[in-house]
Order: structure tokens, then sequence, then C-alpha cells
């Protein structure tokens, strides 16, 4: 049911934006602002709060990762608006990498941060050397632009899998977690709509063979990882509740 649910809200989430946002290139900016306004939540937790219970440091080091990948590429290939947003996402998620690590360690819960990292890198990294663009590019950038664009669909998993084991997550967390199913999906419609606008010429402009769809499916992927954790976000907003309560197998 929540499943159908999520499809039903998303097709005519999609239809709205369609209807309502001229430029669909506006949505890829618009995830990078929400994206950066998870990243203010997280910033006031950790300045005001002084603590990082329920963060996960190896979500925050894997999209380090993603961002650092995706900002090399960016430079060399396409130099615009996304990379300066890049720049300063990556400067952020940093600082928040150096607060857990470092100035706030006693209150890093690293057992319930169990998540081992390789699970992703080394398959995300395979894939990459298996498909990627087929554009005039270098390969090595060819090859790091499908790596980053993999690792950032399941950067966030860790982060699941923190709140899986605590049950129970405090507001900012849930707040920060939200803003990215939000940028996500916001991502996801930039490009599929892109493609409509196109006609598909957008999926030929990325190259040929299985690329264009890794790149919607890894879109879509990052989107539905979030989808049951945003249902429950929203149902505990509703019913006034400050605390997320999950129930088992959730995420």
């Amino acid at each position: 049911m929540k499943a159908f649910l999520a499809v039903v809200v998303g097709m005519a989430a999609l239809v709205f934006l369609r209807m309502v946002v001229q430029d669909h290139d506006n949505l890829f900016v618009a995830a990078e602002a929400v994206h950066a306004v998870g990243i203010a939540v997280l910033i006031y937790k950790l300045t005001k709060e002084k603590t990082c219970a329920g963060l996960s440091l190896k979500s925050q080091e894997l999209t380090a990762i993603f961002l650092a990948v995706r900002l090399y590429c960016s430079f060399v290939m396409e130099y615009d608006i996304h990379t300066l947003l890049d720049t300063a996402t990556l400067a952020t998620t940093l600082w928040v990498i150096y607060m857990i690590r470092f100035r706030l360690k006693s209150t890093y819960m690293e057992e319930k941060d169990n998540f081992a990292i390789y699970y992703v890198v080394v398959p995300c990294a395979v894939l990459s050397l298996l498909i990627h663009p087929t554009t005039v590019h270098n390969i090595v950038n060819r090859v790091s632009w499908a790596f980053c664009v993999y690792l950032e669909a399941v950067s966030v998993l860790p982060q699941l899998r923190v709140m899986q084991n605590t049950k129970i997550v405090e507001p900012f967390t849930a707040h920060y977690v939200f803003a990215l199913g939000v940028a996500r999906f916001l991502s996801c419609a930039h490009w599929v709509l892109q493609v409509l606008d196109t006609r598909g010429r957008l999926l030929t402009a990325l190259g040929y063979g299985l690329w264009p769809s890794m790149v919607l499916l890894s879109e879509v992927v990052q989107t539905f990882i979030l989808a049951d954790f945003c249902y429950y976000y929203v149902k505990s907003l509703v019913g006034g509740q400050l605390v997320l309560r999950l129930p088992s197998g959730v995420v």
C-alpha cells in the first residue's frame, strides 16, 4: 500500500512540477538548495545542541567522496553553477565530518553506525568500470562521473541503518533526512522531465548503451530509498509528534 501511495504521489508531483515550473533545469538547483537547507539543520544541531547523536559519520563520508569526485568531473568536463553549489556543499559536509569525528566524538553513536561502507563503495566502483558514459571525454573522467552517480544513489544507507538501529529519531536528524528525501525527489524529477521535454534526446546526448538508463535508475533508486522514511516523517508531523518513532522493518 505504501509503495502504491508513493508511486501515485510521485506521479502527481511530477505532473504538478511540469505544469508549474517552466525551466525544469531549475529543479536541479532547487534540489541543491534543499540539500543545503538540510546541511543548515545539521549545523544548527551540532553548534547549538552540541551533540551528533543519531547522525551517521559514514553517510557524511560517502557524501564527501561523491561530492569530491563530482567536483573533479565538473571542473574538467563542465564548469557551471552546479560546480559552485557542490563546492559549498562539500565544504559544509567536511565541517560536519570534522565536528562528528573530533569536537563531538563523545556523543557519536559509533556502535549504531555499523554499516560497512565497502558494501557500497566497491560495487559502485565495479559498476562504474562496466557501465559509464560513452562521450568523448577521457576514460578516467567518464568512469569517475559514473562512480559519483552510483555512490550518490546509496550514500544515505548508513544513515538509514543508524535510524533503524535506534528506532527513535530526534527532530533535527529527522528534518535533515527528510530534506535529503525532498532533494532526491527534485533531482529525479529534473531528469525525468528533461527526458520528456527533449522527447528522449537527452538520453542520446548522454551516450549509448546502458548508461542513460542507469542514470535514470540511479535517480529513482535514490528517491525510493528514502520514500519509506518520508512517509513516516509526514505521518508523524501531521500527528503532532516531535520525536519520530519508526516501526520495525522501516528503512
